[in-house]
């Protein structure tokens, strides 16, 4: 397997190399404004070397998710989990070799460098048996690793600078190679910077920032001007992964894009005037559910709400071969309705067991095909279709041919199946009149212990106008149910 990636040409059109494993000693500088191709470069960047070496990307936009189906990315939503959970999951990213990109994306800057110093950290600290080599792409590297102190504390500021620090500094013998890239040089911190011994520099205004970039090129200050200069896509590159003397290269095209990138101008609106007006303000605005957000392609759409232990599960590779249930070889000793009948009871029994939740989805399925063997029947299910009729059982639906609920189980065919549990509790108790759950009974049919995923969760199935949340003067909580027209109990406070 050749090292060395193709990511562009020069002016002549012959093409300009990056030797990988010369960049794992070296690590790489990238600088541009906005606008000017810096993400489009380390998009070519790991699309090029995505078979080549283990990758993790920083993501603070969300613009590398779409990485994810067509190389094979897991996606981590840092606002899903807390920062045992992140440490967790950058543990077995480490030992597994997963190839990641860490969005962040649905946080707030001190969270995200937060969220970014214990996962860097965690791969840091790894066990000396587990530094495989790995790509670390920090895309806007100057609000991890800032110049000065800013908006955030300098408990956050320290913490998340000395993360960056480590990764440039000292990563290399552990096996991680840092890529940084920035907006502004000016902003990111020294010592940081200087580790990179490779540079790509794209077109930059301000002066400093020239003069800075110049300099890290080997130019003489009057030759800076050239930088204001490049085109968008266009960048300066040293280095020993490079070249040994500047060279201008143009980068190449990519295989995927953001999903978040607004293409040119867009046609506006048809309605205007007295027209749009009754478009906004014709309807009362206190009744009205929020909007659905438009979905994202499958192929962008991040893992968000996928808990830690199904996410563990994606990085160790989903079921192994060897847990791939077979069909027993006796036959079934039951007609269809009392197999129908004791799956149903298998399953409310496996809800029933305490933390039965926080197991992974592998696990739990193949708990469930031995207890059908015991009983010599057939599962007659593979694990996508266990996985929802397991939701329905932890939320008190064992029976799905139950009549009371096949108005619910229609509504719920397009709920994902990471929310459907919640979602199938809230319903149900809708529909029996009962009090809305609490906060603590839904993080035990989710899996999880934190109230903050729980925060988030209910807002995610209100934004998707799923549920529709009420809280009277009082206090008292109760949730809608739009698709049934039916609501909850209030909840006391």
């Amino acid at each position: 397997m050749s090292a060395t990636i193709v990511i562009g040409a020069d002016r002549s059109g012959a093409p300009v190399r990056i030797d990988v494993e010369e960049l794992l000693a070296t690590r790489l500088l990238v600088q541009g404004n906005s606008g000017s191709g810096k993400s489009h470069l380390l998009r070519r960047l790991l699309e090029e070397s995505a078979g080549i070496v283990q990758q993790v990307v920083i993501d603070p936009e969300g613009d590398f998710v779409s990485l994810a189906e067509p190389f094979g990315h897991v996606v981590v939503d840092g606002a899903a989990y807390d920062g045992t959970e992140i440490a967790k999951l950058a543990a077995r990213i480490r030992k597994h070799r997963a190839s990641v990109v860490l969005a962040l994306d649905g946080l707030e800057l001190e969270a995200q460098m937060r969220c970014a110093a214990v996962f860097l950290n965690t791969l840091f600290d790894a066990p000396r048996e587990e530094w495989y080599p790995a790509l670390v792409v920090v895309d806007e590297a100057q609000m991890f690793a800032p110049a000065a102190a800013g908006d955030v504390s300098d408990e956050v500021r320290r913490l998340s600078l000395s993360a960056m620090t480590n990764l440039m500094c000292r990563g290399r013998k552990r096996g991680l190679a840092g890529v940084i890239a920035t907006q502004r040089l000016a902003k990111l911190a020294k010592n940081v910077a200087a580790e990179a011994s490779n540079f790509l520099m794209g077109r930059t205004f301000l002066d400093i920032d020239m003069v800075r970039a110049a300099d890290l090129l080997g130019m003489e200050r009057r030759q800076a001007e050239a930088i204001r200069d490049l085109e968008r896509g266009h960048f300066l590159g040293l280095g020993p992964a490079i070249a040994r003397r500047p060279v201008g290269v143009r980068i190449a095209d990519v295989k995927t894009r953001a999903r978040n990138v607004v293409q040119g101008l867009m046609p506006l609106p048809e309605a205007a005037g007295a027209d749009m007006e009754s478009l906004l303000l014709a309807e009362p605005l206190a009744m009205e559910p929020m909007p659905r957000a438009a979905e994202p392609p499958a192929a962008a759409r991040p893992a968000s709400q996928a808990a830690s232990e199904e996410l563990i599960g994606q990085i160790e590779g989903f079921v192994p071969a060897a847990e791939k249930v077979e069909p027993p070889v006796a036959p079934s000793l039951f007609e269809a309705d009392e197999t129908a009948a004791s799956i149903a009871g298998i399953l409310a029994d496996m809800a029933q067991e305490p933390e039965c939740t926080f197991q992974p989805a592998a696990q739990l399925y193949q708990d469930f095909t031995v207890r059908c063997r015991m009983l010599r029947i057939l599962p007659g299910m593979d694990l996508a279709t266990f996985r929802r009729r397991f939701a329905m059982a932890v939320a008190g639906i064992a029976d799905d041919a139950d009549p009371r609920w096949q108005d619910l189980l229609r509504i719920a065919r397009d709920v994902p199946d990471d929310v459907l549990a919640p979602f199938l509790l809230l319903a149900r108790a809708a529909i029996e009149g009962a009090p809305c759950p609490d906060d603590e009974r839904l993080a035990e049919i989710y899996g999880t212990r934190s109230s903050g995923r729980i925060r988030r969760l209910l807002e995610h199935l209100e934004k998707n106008n799923l549920i529709v949340f009420r809280t009277d003067y009082g206090g008292r909580r109760s949730v809608g149910i739009p698709a049934l027209g039916l609501t909850t109990a209030p909840l006391e406070a």
